[in-house]
């Protein structure tokens, strides 16, 4: 007689807000590229390397978060997550987070030319940001949704990160940090906002593993992207011809 496999009880909320928020430990954070910037012993070169490379994720997440809206079949999760596109490509000329980092990239001696024709973006950076838009496309709305909840653990680097680059980087302008700061606020509202349709909508154990293996995927691509940034790895040359 066959025996009837169980299948496991779904997590309660807090069980798995509890297993969402100990993912911490995945996050790029604890990547020694960032123990170094937030040390102070970045030179100039990478810290330009890391804020041209880091540009390429930061103009591909309206991507993403269209391909959410795209996918989402929630008239009220479309009206409130559209605010993350309005943040970061604003309403008009000069506003919006993208901007924010343009700022920075001056800031740190890079043209908006060399930001937005990509023209130090490393191929393992490209890899990374384009898996995750595509990620985004072509899986549910709410694992993509759970895949943004880097967020929850953002601020508390951001903070780190901001202090840290204003006190071991005097040549980096002040005013390049705009993007920073303006996250220390939209972020948490994000993240609670995306927590909160998390713990809603996966309601069985498969789809709460399946948002947990979400947020794991985005942990190790953005830890991903820094081990490329890291290494420095060149594009490869123009017109090479085996």
């Amino acid at each position: 007689m066959l025996e009837l496999v169980k299948e496991p009880l779904p997590w309660t909320q807090t069980e798995l807000e509890a297993v969402l928020r100990s993912q911490h430990r995945r996050y790029h954070h604890l990547h020694p590229f960032h123990a170094r910037m937030n040390s102070g012993d970045l030179t100039p070169t990478e810290v330009r390397r890391w804020v041209a490379n880091r540009f390429y994720y930061q103009k591909s997440i309206p991507l993403k978060d269209a391909a959410i809206l795209s996918n989402c079949t929630d008239l009220e999760v479309r009206r409130e997550w559209i605010q993350r596109i309005i943040d970061h490509d604003g309403q008009g000329e000069g506003e919006g987070g993208i901007e924010a980092w343009l700022k920075l990239g001056k800031a740190v001696g890079l043209s908006r030319q060399e930001l937005l024709e990509d023209q130090h973006v490393l191929p393992g950076v490209q890899y990374a940001v384009d898996a995750y838009v595509n990620f985004c496309r072509t899986r549910p709305w709410i694992e993509a949704v759970a895949a943004s909840l880097t967020e929850l653990f953002g601020p508390d680097a951001i903070r780190v990160r901001l202090v840290a680059l204003e006190q071991h980087y005097p040549w980096i302008d002040p005013a390049g940090f705009d993007y920073f700061r303006a996250r220390l606020h939209q972020a948490p509202r994000d993240a609670q906002y995306a927590l909160k349709q998390v713990l809603k909508h996966c309601r069985t154990r498969e789809s709460q593993e399946r948002a947990v293996q979400a947020l794991i995927f985005k942990c190790n691509l953005l830890w991903s992207q820094l081990e490329a940034i890291e290494r420095g790895d060149t594009r490869p040359q123009e017109g090479y011809k085996e």
